[in-house]
């Protein structure tokens, strides 16, 4: 009995921290995301200058920002799972924060991909034809990609958390517990990168298309439809990609440039 009071306490504290920090790295970006946006621009930008005005350091802290914000909810199942095993195994809160760390720095390490593509592509008209044939073609790839069989198998990994630690212990140490959670990143990386890169056609920091997203990868992972969920996902993203290279103005309508407003009558 007295276990399990231990083991009800542990809940409440390792959801409501991941949850606290989470909340914490919305507040930050909803604060920041008025000035942050207009850096990072994405390709629904039409009629402007693809917009990168930012430090790497900066970028990346803003990304890992983001990431806690929206993958933490994702993963307190399997955290808590890490935590109880732990403490069964009469060990402190250092290995299970070393998983974490693990984690985070797999998805800060992937926010080298998008800067390296804003840093490539930040003086490209967006008037330019090709403009929204390239959104509408990573919408495409980020959709389809739903439907194949890696997709499936990260995601079986996110959804599987007592078979995920019983498959990957790389030791209780914090060097191991550290790969533990790394591995996991690699797997959540590898269920969320395609969607993930929609932002890139909304840009970075369009709080909408996070929170949508957010919701999304919650649903996919733990809800009892998850799988169906993706299909449904894929379907409507492609759809949404080849709507944009038909028909450009779509592009325009699912990510308003930040900044253009309407003019005013008789002006």
């Amino acid at each position: 009995m007295a276990y399990s009071v231990l083991e009800r306490r542990a809940t409440v504290t390792i959801v409501g921290m991941l949850l606290v920090l989470a909340g914490a790295a919305w507040w930050w970006t909803v604060r920041t995301a008025h000035d942050m946006q207009s850096m990072v621009q994405g390709l629904a930008s039409i009629g402007a200058p693809m917009s990168f005005d930012m430090g790497v350091l900066i970028f990346l802290v803003m990304w890992t920002t983001m990431m806690v914000a929206m993958m933490f909810p994702t993963i307190a199942p399997i955290v808590l799972l890490h935590r109880l095993v732990m403490r069964r195994q009469n060990r402190g809160s250092a290995p299970t924060t070393a998983f974490v760390l693990g984690y985070l720095v797999v998805w800060t390490a992937a926010g080298l991909v998008p800067l390296a593509l804003l840093l490539a592509f930040r003086n490209v008209a967006h008037d330019a034809g090709w403009v929204t044939v390239a959104a509408g073609g990573v919408l495409i790839v980020a959709g389809a990609y739903q439907f194949t069989p890696w997709k499936q198998k990260c995601l079986r990994a996110c959804r599987t958390p007592l078979s995920f630690l019983a498959t990957h212990d790389f030791g209780n140490g914090l060097r191991g517990t550290f790969r533990t959670g790394a591995a996991h990143g690699l797997y959540c990386l590898g269920c969320c990168w395609a969607l993930m890169s929609v932002l890139l056609v909304v840009g970075l920091m369009n709080l909408a298309w996070m929170a949508v997203l957010a919701a999304v990868f919650l649903a996919e992972k733990h809800s009892s439809r998850g799988v169906l969920l993706t299909r449904i996902v894929g379907t409507a993203v492609v759809a949404l990609g080849i709507a944009i290279i038909v028909h450009p103005p779509v592009l325009e309508s699912v990510a308003p440039t930040p900044g253009v407003t309407e003019p005013m009558p008789g002006m």
